[in-house]
């Protein structure tokens, strides 16, 4: 497949960079403003969806077919991870540097490439539209490095309809036709506030060490392996990702609490880790009483899920992928849960993956390898035509 305007793609993906983004640290007026600017020129009528309190989360154009059919949507988020300790990068984290054919830049491949490309993709698709049978929208999500991923849901909200979307995560070596889900959870433990250099005979219930107490049992949990043949091979994990609690040194805490995040799997779903994680608060009240019992905040859950193989949207995706690499590329689940388990709970199918090659992630010097851009633009361009044919 031809017509990969590289320079015009790589141009805007600078632009994107350029234009800081970082989820809970910058407002996304700026770099909405970005690509919005640069889909008017393409003949994509950009809109902006705000959400409940009227700020901006995510843009949106449409490319309607000169037929009937489904509705499919090319996603990707444009705001990024933080940068972090600056110090770290050898290049400003926001200037778009090439090196060596490479992009580097905060949010290059998480994933402002992604939506250079498809800016650029969707125009030229919009001049084959009379050709293509149903809708295509563009759906860039602001707010999904925040933890709210409030484009996707106020997308979804106002159109529930969509018959798939694909998702413009990078990384190549396989298409993600699915994910493990994650349960997450807030549990805070108690004891009683005191001096700590108080003359008692029993010492007082200190929150901290029983807080140790429950993250050495949690972490020595033996979760079970994905079962034999499997088509979801990936097993289910538990990792604890935050404690906080105390202050200073001469007072023992009374509260304290830690993060505690399960990826799921079909074999062991949100109810599993619930009761997995009360059996082990329970084990502890019972060692170590406290005047409160230990309490377990549920977090917003979502399900694991794959794509059958014979669904639509996923074989198209494999499809162009190998097309485009010369190869097979298989179709596998993920470990990391990302926007697609959000839908496929919804009932909507969704690819979770197939991007350019990429290091770098979340990371110093985030970078993007320009050679994997017609990688991209191939799978999708013939996976969109496919479908939309």
């Amino acid at each position: 497949m031809t017509g990969l305007p590289l320079d015009a793609v790589l141009g805007l993906a600078r632009a994107l960079i350029a234009a800081p983004s970082q989820g809970g640290i910058d407002s996304p007026a700026g770099v909405l403003e970005v690509a919005a600017g640069a889909l008017g020129p393409l003949g994509l009528g950009p809109r902006i969806l705000d959400d409940a309190a009227g700020q901006p989360v995510a843009l949106l154009a449409e490319i309607e077919g000169g037929g009937a059919g489904p509705t499919w949507v090319l996603n990707a988020c444009i705001d990024t991870a933080p940068a972090g300790d600056r110090g770290a990068w050898s290049v400003d984290p926001f200037a778009g540097v090439i090196r060596d054919g490479w992009l580097y830049g905060r949010g290059a491949a998480d994933s402002k490439i992604a939506v250079a490309t498809f800016c650029h993709l969707a125009a030229q698709l919009a001049a084959e539209r009379r050709r293509l049978n149903g809708r295509l929208i563009l759906l860039f999500d602001a707010d999904e490095h925040t933890g709210r991923f409030g484009g996707i849901k106020r997308f979804i909200a106002e159109r529930p309809d969509v018959a798939g979307v694909m998702v413009g995560y990078p990384e190549n070596a396989i298409v993600n036709i699915g994910a493990r889900g994650f349960w997450r959870a807030v549990v805070e433990v108690y004891g009683t506030a005191q001096h700590s250099g108080a003359a008692v005979a029993e010492p007082p219930s200190n929150a901290a060490v029983k807080l140790a107490a429950l993250i050495q049992l949690l972490s020595a949990v033996k979760l079970p392996p994905a079962p034999d043949g499997a088509d979801f091979p990936l097993p289910p994990k538990l990792t604890v990702t935050a404690v906080s609690g105390g202050a200073g040194f001469s007072m023992v805490p009374n509260a304290c609490s830690l993060n505690v995040d399960i990826r799921l799997t079909p074999a062991f779903d949100a109810a599993a880790a619930a009761e997995l994680v009360g059996a082990a608060v329970e084990a502890v009240d019972h060692v170590m009483p406290s005047t409160r019992a230990t309490r377990i905040e549920a977090l917003e859950s979502w399900g694991p899920y794959r794509l059958a193989p014979e669904n639509r949207l996923g074989a198209a995706l494999v499809e162009g992928a190998a097309r485009a690499a010369g190869r097979p590329v298989p179709g596998e689940v993920c470990g990391p849960s990302n926007i697609g388990n959000y839908l496929a709970d919804r009932g909507i199918p969704a690819t979770c993956g197939f991007g350019v090659t990429c290091e770098g992630v979340h990371g110093a010097d985030e970078r993007i390898e320009i050679a994997s851009i017609p990688l991209v633009w191939d799978a999708y361009g013939h996976a969109i035509r496919r479908l939309m044919g």
